[in-house]
């Protein structure tokens, strides 16, 4: 016995040992190449498959962006992109006679075909997008008084577009106080709100999704572009093969009933400056998402989704992802196991992460 408690012992100090010399040189190592971004830039050339599979998406999306311009589609990203730009120089105070000049001819050239998918192929776009975008535009026409003829142009083509629409005001309004939930009430879900790992076995009703995913779409996303999907398992063998696929969820993957993978879609930018907004739309999505689940008596788990090249391609194969599709993380949800535990997880105190005027 104590043969192998020494044994033990000199194993611990080997690993201790092996950790400290590998602490010392990383450290030494990003000392160096983090001190600049002219010695950063030099080592990702040698290092280039670092986030190679992130550049390869952005380079993708931008493609798929442009190719997808004159392809008939459910949603068109673009058509929304500037319908929301029109939307907010209609809200504008003082609102000006004349705004949006150097797009709205763009803008009317999505709208002509986004009418013409509507016209030659019916059913095939989203109703309530295409009422959107009509109801902003002739509103948009109806305040731009100003003397422009790439308004005057910008007007006629909008008119002629073959788009037999009926206003049914999609348009700008005064904010509404619906809600008659108070700071209490919030603070109670938000409490309640725990990451569970332990669940009923038992099917997720498909109905309590949806109502979920309605209060995830209304999250904010930049110029409404929402681009993200929600692919849903709730084959109980199909949610437990996903769940087994990242790290962390072992000893709890085969315990999950449903789970959502969150991607992002890097087809709806045409500028790779706007690369990180999947990751904040999407993750603005996904809260409401769980949020909206619990007060349907459903309990949730966010499983993180790391940049880990032979994960990435498993995932990727596995839900016939393209190359501009990114994962930006997993939900488990279902009906929490009443005896099951869940972590405290003490959060940090406000003073550690709140500055005013600093």
């Amino acid at each position: 016995m104590l043969k192998k408690l020494k044994a033990i012992a000199k194993e611990l100090l080997a690993i201790t040992a092996i950790r400290r010399v590998y602490e010392t040189v990383n450290r030494a190592f990003l000392e160096t190449f983090g001190s600049s971004r002219v010695l950063t830039h030099l080592f990702f050339v040698v290092s280039f498959l670092t986030f190679n599979r992130e550049q390869s998406a952005v380079l993708r999306g931008r493609r798929n962006y442009y190719r997808n311009k004159h392809r008939d589609r459910v949603t068109h990203v673009e058509l929304r992109r500037n319908i929301h730009r029109l939307e907010k120089g209609l809200i504008m105070r003082p609102r000006r006679d004349v705004f949006a000049r150097d797009y709205i001819t763009e803008t009317i050239e999505f709208y002509e075909e986004a009418a013409r998918q509507c016209r030659t192929a019916p059913g095939t776009m989203d109703t309530a997008e295409m009422e959107w975008a009509h109801d902003v535009l002739a509103e948009y026409f109806r305040v731009a008084t100003g003397d422009d003829p790439r308004i005057h142009d910008a007007r006629a083509r909008f008119e002629a577009a073959g788009h037999d629409g009926v206003e049914t005001g999609k348009i700008p309004h005064p904010k509404e106080q619906l809600s008659d939930i108070d700071y209490d009430s919030l603070e109670k879900l938000v409490m309640q709100r725990r990451s569970v790992r332990w669940f009923e076995q038992r099917r997720v009703e498909r109905d309590l999704i949806d109502r979920a995913l309605l209060l995830a779409r209304q999250a904010p996303t930049a110029c409404n572009r929402l681009p993200y999907e929600f692919r849903i398992y709730d084959d109980p063998a199909l949610a437990k093969e996903i769940a087994g696929i990242p790290f962390g969820t072992g000893g709890y993957s085969q315990n999950v009933p449903a789970i959502a993978v969150v991607v992002g879609k890097l087809e709806s930018y045409f500028s790779p400056r706007d690369r990180h907004a999947i990751y904040v739309d999407s993750s603005l999505a996904a809260m409401q998402f769980m949020l909206g689940l619990e007060t349907l008596g459903l309990s949730s788990c966010v499983i993180n989704w790391p940049d880990f090249e032979p994960l990435e391609a498993k995932m990727q194969k596995r839900l016939k992802l393209a190359v501009s599709d990114r994962v930006v993380m997993l939900i488990a949800f279902g009906h929490a196991d009443p005896d099951a535990l869940v972590p405290y997880s003490a959060k940090k105190e406000l003073d550690t992460f709140r500055r005013y005027n600093d």
